[in-house]
């Protein structure tokens, strides 16, 4: 059975399976405070922007997006800092740490009484996202033992994913019924449990003495770290386009009422939550074939979601394939930065979302742009496909730098070894 890294016990199954929900439960506490915004978003600009949003709903809530910018932003700037500067630290301390902070900053989101002090609010509150995901990862990978990296990043990603089935549509229900302010408290509620579960349940595991800020920053000197960061960045702005501003795209272009917003998201949730068990399990056995799947059937998805979003169907089964494809892909992008990383895992494993969260900011950003421009809430999925496009390029372009790393190794036979000349990193 496996052990702890520590080496200082012996782990049932039982056990294990209760470590990697207690993990699981911060993913879904992370999923909920993450996308509840977007199916909120008119309730925010309404109620935090009240003065524009009487003269004009649509750059009030293209400025709403924002506070979904802050948030990616935060990530962008947590994961990397945190999970280099503490990666000597015992892992289940830094996620307790990191569970508090979430906590805290999550009440301090729904009392502030400013769209500005709450931006800010959501900024801090993003800080510990990619380091909660990325040391996560780490000891599901270790618990789960060889050859099953990928699933073990999927089990965690798995409560982010099941967030967008039952607890953001259930919260984003609340929030219409009850306030915006309700739902990021019942959030905050939900990193509390996780604080306990993960006290109780998660085994002690040591984090790398070796490692030192300046070790875990080599990352950054490496040509395919970059790739992979580019494509996570770039082709994931495709899901944040679309599903910043589902909720206008469900009431102004398909014309539901705004009870219909939970049941797409419901729909979206299941797809990630489908897309990303797929991508787990493929990923363990191709990686390179997986991320050209999961981007063509992306580029699908939303081609289909654009030109047929006016009718309830096109609408579901678009978002439905948007949110499995681009699910799917986060596993198998996370397991890429963990190979092309060598021995900087630690924020490695951070950085997967940190460009998740710049493709966060990127669509909401650009999507916001397009809308506040007048060209209405299609325009967002047109300009989601085409960062997924370029997310496919650079796909394209980081394995034809293995294809010619391998091409200019060269194996000189010396008895019965060989001495390999490899190109440098």
């Amino acid at each position: 059975m496996p052990a702890s890294s520590d080496g200082s016990a012996t782990l049932s199954p039982a056990r294990i399976r209760y470590a990697l929900l207690a993990l699981a439960l911060g993913g879904f506490g992370i999923g909920s405070t993450e996308f509840v915004a977007m199916g909120l978003l008119p309730d925010l600009a309404q109620d935090l922007l009240p003065a524009l949003y009487a003269s004009s709903p649509d750059a009030a809530n293209a400025q709403a997006g924002w506070l979904i910018t802050a948030y990616a932003l935060g990530v962008v700037v947590g994961a990397p800092t945190i999970a280099a500067a503490a990666a000597r630290w015992p892992r289940k301390q830094l996620l307790l740490a990191l569970l508090a902070a979430f906590t805290l900053s999550t009440i301090a989101s729904a009392l502030l009484p400013t769209f500005g002090l709450v931006l800010a609010a959501r900024f801090v509150a993003a800080l510990p996202h990619g380091a909660y995901f990325g040391i996560a990862s780490l000891v599901a990978a270790d618990l789960m033992g060889p050859g099953k990296r990928a699933r073990g990043v999927a089990l965690v990603l798995g409560g982010l994913t099941i967030a967008n089935v039952i607890g953001v549509p259930s919260i984003t229900w609340l929030g219409q019924t009850s306030g915006w302010r309700v739902a990021y408290l019942v959030v905050a509620a939900i990193f509390t449990a996780t604080f306990v579960a993960v006290a109780a349940l998660v085994p002690l595991q040591d984090g790398n003495p070796q490692a030192t800020m300046r070790s875990e920053l080599r990352a950054f000197g490496r040509v395919q770290v970059w790739f992979a960061l580019g494509i996570g960045a770039v082709g994931f702005g495709g899901l944040f386009a679309v599903y910043t501003y589902v909720a206008p795209l469900v009431m102004e272009v398909t014309g539901l009422g705004a009870g219909a917003v939970p049941l797409v998201l419901v729909v979206i949730g299941v797809g990630m939550t489908i897309g990303n068990f797929i991508g787990g399990a493929l990923a363990d056995r191709s990686v390179r074939r997986s991320m050209y799947g999961f981007f063509v059937v992306m580029l699908l998805a939303l081609t289909g979601l654009a030109l047929s979003a006016e009718s309830v169907p096109g609408l579901l089964i678009g978002v439905f394939f948007v949110g499995a494809a681009s699910s799917a892909l986060s596993p198998t992008i996370q397991t890429r930065l963990m190979d092309v990383s060598h021995d900087s895992q630690s924020i490695a494993a951070a950085l997967n979302h940190s460009a998740l969260n710049v493709g966060n900011a990127l669509g909401a950003f650009l999507g916001g742009l397009a809308i506040a421009g007048g060209l209405g809430y299609v325009a967002p999925v047109w300009i989601g496909l085409g960062l997924s496009g370029l997310g496919l390029l650079l796909t394209v372009a980081t394995f034809l730098v293995d294809r010619v790393r391998r091409g200019n190794r060269v194996e000189l036979p010396y008895g019965t070894a060989a001495i390999r000349v490899v190109a440098a990193e």
